[in-house]
């Protein structure tokens, strides 16, 4: 048998890299029996039935070190969440809402502001001073004139990452800018919605050199996050486990109790506004779906 990484899944068909070379492979039927699925990122055994066709079947899944719901990915390093600067004009919700879901799943988060040749510095410096006082690495890139592609660079290499964001914001370039034999196919922001067409339109898992794989993923205009519970959601805004234990109850949402720790940080600036606004609006959305 050989070994391979599964790099992509298409209409029942699953495609393996083994060493270079891409195998078109059908699961064993026992797979089906027990009810596993391969996913995109599997470490796999195949045994070859057509080398010169490269046909295989895929005999054994290996392990997963961890498993994303979606993208569905197994085996993940890191994220790096790639909002534009403007052309979409960001919306932060739905960025902390990427941000949420990475940090329930224990993944190192990078965030990819892109698109800086089209602002002034002082446009976008308070999306990169928020998101870098949480302590989350921010990096500036322009995918047309692949400006801090190399700083991008640097952080996939060895790793396999997902790259994640809406429509529109210029993944596909980016990774075009890294490695310009992808070729992957670019598409621009609409006029009239002010978002992006989806190019992308399967994840797939893209070897970009020596053990660094990227995937990169449809945009999500929506992100769902019915699987967190209520009180578990301030976990992942880390910036309010500073100020958790000023507040007065262990039970403390921080929404209507008083003398909240996390209120009174938002009220001195030490916390983001904006960022508050979000966790309110997540909890919001979390109580309503536990109602039906």
């Amino acid at each position: 048998m050989y070994r391979g990484r599964l790099i992509k899944g298409i209409g029942g068909f699953y495609y393996v890299d083994v060493k270079g070379e891409i195998f078109e492979c059908k699961p064993r039927g026992l797979f089906r029996k027990k009810e596993i699925v391969p996913v995109i990122g599997d470490y796999v055994k195949i045994s070859i039935l057509d080398s010169e066709n490269k046909k295989g079947v895929i005999e054994e899944i290996e392990t997963r070190h961890n498993e994303l719901v979606r993208p569905c990915v197994s085996n993940v390093d890191q994220i790096i969440i790639v909002f534009a600067v403007t052309q979409p004009v960001p919306h932060f919700p739905l960025l902390d809402r990427f941000l949420v879901l990475a940090e329930s799943q224990k993944l190192k988060i990078i965030i990819c502001l892109n698109k800086i040749d089209l602002l002034d510095e002082d446009e976008y410096e308070e999306i990169v001073d928020i998101y870098f006082t949480v302590n989350y690495k921010v990096i500036l890139t322009s995918g047309i004139e692949c400006e801090g592609i190399d700083d991008l660079s640097r952080e996939l290499e060895g790793k396999t990452t997902v790259f994640a964001g809406p429509s529109g914001v210029g993944k596909s370039t980016l990774l075009n800018c890294i490695n310009p034999g992808l070729q992957l196919e670019t598409g621009k922001v609409s006029r009239k919605t002010g978002r992006g067409r989806h190019i992308t339109r399967h994840a797939e898992l893209i070897n970009i050199g020596e053990n660094s794989w990227v995937v990169d993923t449809p945009g999500f205009s929506s992100l769902a996050i019915d699987s967190i519970d209520e009180e578990d959601l301030h976990y992942y805004f880390p910036e309010f486990m500073l100020y958790t234990d000023t507040c007065r109850f262990n039970s403390c949402r921080h929404i209507n109790e008083p003398d909240c720790g996390i209120k009174r940080a938002v009220e001195s600036g030490k916390i983001s506004q904006q960022r508050y606004d979000s966790y309110v609006q997540l909890i919001d959305e979390i109580r309503k779906s536990r109602r039906y």
